[in-house]
């Protein structure tokens, strides 16, 4: 039988969960119906269930045989702030939120293995089941962990699964070292001195500061950050002054960003240059500066023995589809907040083609149900080659 075929009966009843969490996305913090199913059927499987880290956070637990190592395996729960405008019978009921990150899916395939192994117990150690709540920008990661995740719950590996469009469902990416950037926000203020639009010389003009420091922004990632170490900063707000009022130059501009990097240096340098940039451009202007950095999520870097394990797994289940080379990306996951205290492997999931541009976070986006079957097995796979039996 084939790692695929072992869990044919139990795609109906997952398939039909999955869809129901999509059909009622919740946001971060809020996932207390999601949670409310998962502890049900982690229950219903025998699984020693812990509820409330994170708030709407669930740890189950397996204990089987008396092997000592202990891993968990990670599913994010929460669905995004956006509407979702495809036409689909599990369209999101919720006005404003829809799951167009996968999360439902993730969810449903942590179950799914969840389940297989409290039946068929074919290893010797502890699995924890995390299911995390707000992954998306709300610190649901860091909160666990604040929460005591892992001196409640130790683990000697922690494992991530995040679905991929663009790959096939019968492909997984398994790849040591850098695979989400960190992200960060900064803001800066430019305090300048108000005036008449007509009589600039009376005032201090913040908006050409802000347009001569948003011009410059780009300088920090082509002449500072060494090229050979990918760098993203990006301007995404500016407030300045009143579109009523035009004839009216503003005391103050008000921009914010994002900064990205894969490297705690690289990551460093962005801080001190966009701060920098800030306050020279100010004095440059004779007007004052106000800067915050930010640090939110720090970079996801797989571990070389964990990838490996995780690398075997996969290779079992997909053979000659499992992908050892595999583009990094700009994006964030505070996943990266387990892997600071346990050795971590996240891997990529095919989701099938990006059927008319529906990438992540796309109000078209829907996770591929072809892929519950591929992710479970890996799951399975991973825990039972992992955790033998002696």
């Amino acid at each position: 039988m084939t790692p695929l075929a072992r869990f044919g009966n139990d795609l109906p009843f997952l398939t039909t969960l999955r869809r129901d969490l999509h059909a009622h996305p919740e946001l971060g913090f809020e996932e207390e119906r999601t949670s409310a199913l998962v502890v049900r059927h982690l229950e219903e499987a025998g699984i020693t269930v812990h509820r409330g880290l994170g708030k709407t956070g669930v740890v189950g637990t397996l204990q089987v045989g008396n092997g000592t190592r202990r891993i968990g395996l990670r599913a994010d729960m929460d669905a995004l702030a956006m509407p979702e405008i495809a036409d689909r019978p599990y369209q999101s009921t919720v006005p404003g939120k829809m799951h167009a990150c996968g999360h439902d899916g993730h969810t449903v395939m942590l179950l799914g293995a969840a389940r297989h192994l409290a039946e068929t117990r074919d290893f010797s150690g502890t699995v924890h089941f995390i299911f995390q709540p707000a992954e998306e920008g709300r610190g649901g990661a860091k909160r666990m962990v604040e929460d005591g995740l892992f001196d409640l719950f130790p683990c000697d590996a922690v494992y991530g699964l995040h679905n991929m469009p663009g790959l096939d469902v019968d492909e997984m990416a398994v790849v040591e070292g850098p695979q989400l950037a960190s992200s960060d926000s900064w803001r800066v203020m430019f305090q300048g001195v108000g005036t008449h639009g007509a009589k600039p010389h009376l005032g201090r003009d913040p908006i050409t500061a802000a347009g001569s420091f948003l011009a410059a922004l780009q300088s920090i990632v082509g002449r500072v950050v060494d090229p050979l170490q990918p760098a993203v900063v990006s301007a995404c707000s500016v407030q300045a002054g009143d579109p009523k009022a035009l004839n009216v130059i503003p005391d103050l501009v008000e921009i914010g960003g994002t900064a990205r990097a894969y490297s705690a240096h690289v990551r460093d340098q962005l801080e001190e240059e966009i701060g920098r940039l800030a306050t020279g451009t100010a004095a440059m202007f004779g007007i004052e500066a106000n800067y915050h950095f930010i640090r939110r999520i720090p970079p996801v870097i797989n571990d070389a023995d964990t990838t490996r394990r995780a690398l075997k797994a996969a290779q079992s289940v997909f053979g000659e589809r499992t992908r050892t080379t595999f583009p990094p990306s700009t994006a964030g996951d505070d996943f990266s907040f387990f892997a600071a205290h346990v050795p971590g492997c996240y891997v990529w999931l095919g989701n099938g083609p990006a059927v008319d541009g529906a990438l992540h976070h796309n109000t078209s986006y829907d996770f591929n149900d072809d892929a519950i079957a591929s992710g479970v097995a890996f799951w399975t796979t991973l825990v039972e080659q992992e955790l033998a039996a002696e």
